[in-house]
């Protein structure tokens, strides 16, 4: 994968298409009431392409072609070698569209195309084989019942699966619920953001030319308070995983109860404290991983570690290191190979965005605020900011503020660090910095996150689980343990 310059970036995007109407039943088909919504390119404020916007009537027809695929079986009782070999040639489709859908995740929420190159898209393949070469390799059970009975506990697909995915890693996060799911033989309703909706759709094309068979994965781009909410409240969805914010999440258990209990899955927010002890040694590294964990994705990311938590002993030294590193993240346009911040959502997101650090200059100390470098003359680029709150209670340090703005917190004992961590009514992530061992052990034992980083910042992988607790969700996303969200325990007893 060769570095391309922002002309030649320039050029490619220049001849894409867009697919722009919902994937149903095989095909690209208009919403029933003809209705679109535009779909901007956040850094220029240019209208890429009128996408169709679905409501209750769309989504019921998704389902539909949902349960008659999985009632067919031409997927959901596919052996898993055979779903195995789809999935693996679907991934292959994906890295060979590379430039393409990373093109289409930066025009269409902000990102550097880089960083969706380098990151995004591969993610997003690696989700997809790792899944497929996972799932023929999952056993089930027998009992060790009475002589003359045999019980079979057997994992099956449990049908109907939504899947209501965010705007910050479009394609990855679609495939954080599609690989598990359909891997595991379900059919699949998806719903991008209405921000960032097109990498989905090509998705869904490139879905059918691997041989996913028609009805399996439906694609429906539209609002959360129409086609999402239609998701949630339809009685024949066994199963919705979301990704969003804790408000939206919520309302998902409503709408479950309220029409057929079906299984909610949530990961929503986050605030996560990264500690930096004085036992730490490696205080350069810690700085430059600080800016990263705050800094990556623009900030607009769920385990983001905008709380800063410094031992008082090094806090002087600890902010120098990190104005340094911080001043290293140039924001700008995002097909330029220098800029590693690109554009918020959008100019909604960047006014919250904004306001925060307006509030935050005024409760708190402003410690670095860096430059934009972008000449496009919209109101969605902000620079990476740092701030001291000697209390850690002011907004900028409870809230999830979901952009490129880090919060730092001075503790003077590992307990006053932890009681710091915990107060918050997320519980996402942590990530803590000494070299003591036993302290390591000692503080990730006592932290009630659902991951903790020692010596670095927000690690994770395909093969560990994702997942909090309090606020932050329900679940995991990620390894081996996601398939339990997609699949149910069914027991077949034989006597003989």
């Amino acid at each position: 994968m060769s570095a391309k310059t922002k002309a030649e970036w320039e050029k490619l995007s220049s001849n894409l298409n867009f697919n722009n109407e919902a994937f149903i039943d095989g095909k690209f088909v208009k919403a029933k009431s003809e209705k679109t919504f535009d779909c901007f390119n956040p850094s220029n404020g240019k209208l890429l392409t009128k996408v169709s916007s679905c409501d209750e009537t769309d989504v019921d027809r998704a389902v539909k072609s949902c349960r008659k695929a999985f009632d067919n079986g031409h997927w959901s009782r596919m052996s898993p070698s055979e779903r195995k070999k789809i999935l693996l040639k679907l991934s292959d489709l994906i890295l060979k569209n590379h430039d393409e859908l990373a093109l289409l995740d930066s025009m269409d929420m902000g990102k550097t195309v880089s960083d969706a190159f380098t990151y995004d898209i591969p993610g997003a393949a690696d989700l997809l084989s790792w899944n497929a070469e996972a799932i023929d390799k999952i056993m089930d059970e027998v009992a060790p019942t009475e002589k003359n009975n045999l019980a079979m506990i057997r994992r099956v697909p449990l049908g109907v699966v939504g899947a209501v995915v965010p705007w910050n890693y479009p394609l990855d996060m679609a495939m954080w619920k599609c690989a598990p799911a359909l891997a595991t033989g379900n059919s699949i309703i998806l719903k991008p953001a209405e921000q960032s909706p097109l990498s989905a759709l090509r998705f869904a094309e490139l879905a059918a030319e691997a041989g996913l068979p028609d009805g399996v994965l439906n694609v429906v781009p539209g609002y959360g308070e129409t086609a999402g909410k239609a998701i949630g409240m339809h009685n024949d969805i066994d199963c919705v995983s979301f990704t969003g914010s804790t408000e939206v999440g919520k309302y998902f258990f409503e709408y479950s109860a309220k029409s057929n209990m079906k299984l909610i899955w949530t990961e929503c927010g986050g605030k996560s404290p990264n500690i930096i002890f004085e036992k730490s040694k490696k205080l350069d590294l810690a700085a430059q991983l600080t800016a990263n964990g705050g800094f990556f994705n623009q900030g607009e990311v769920c385990s983001a570690n905008s709380r800063v938590l410094v031992h008082e002993n090094i806090l002087n030294e600890f902010i120098d290191l990190l104005k340094k590193e911080a001043s290293n993240w140039v924001t700008g346009d995002p097909f330029d190979p220098n800029s590693n911040i690109g554009c918020l959502v959008s100019e909604d997101h960047a006014v919250k965005v904004k306001n925060f650090i307006n509030n935050a200059k005024n409760e708190t100390e402003l410690l670095f605020e860096g430059k934009i470098e972008s000449k496009e003359n919209v109101g969605t680029f902000v620079a990476p900011t740092i701030f001291k709150d000697d209390t850690g209670k002011k907004e900028i340090s409870t809230d999830e503020v979901f952009g490129p703005v880090l919060s730092i917190i001075p503790f003077s004992s590992d307990e006053e660090a932890i009681k710091i961590a915990h107060d918050s009514k997320y519980a996402l992530a942590a990530s803590i910095w000494t070299d003591d061992l036993s302290q390591a052990h000692d503080i990730s034992d006592k932290l009630h996150v659902g991951t903790v980083s020692v010596n670095t910042v927000d690690a994770f992988s395909t093969m560990t689980p994702f997942g909090g607790f309090k606020q932050s969700g329900t679940g995991n996303d990620l390894s081996i343990h996601a398939f339990d969200k997609y699949t149910g325990l069914k027991t077949v007893w034989i006597k003989y």
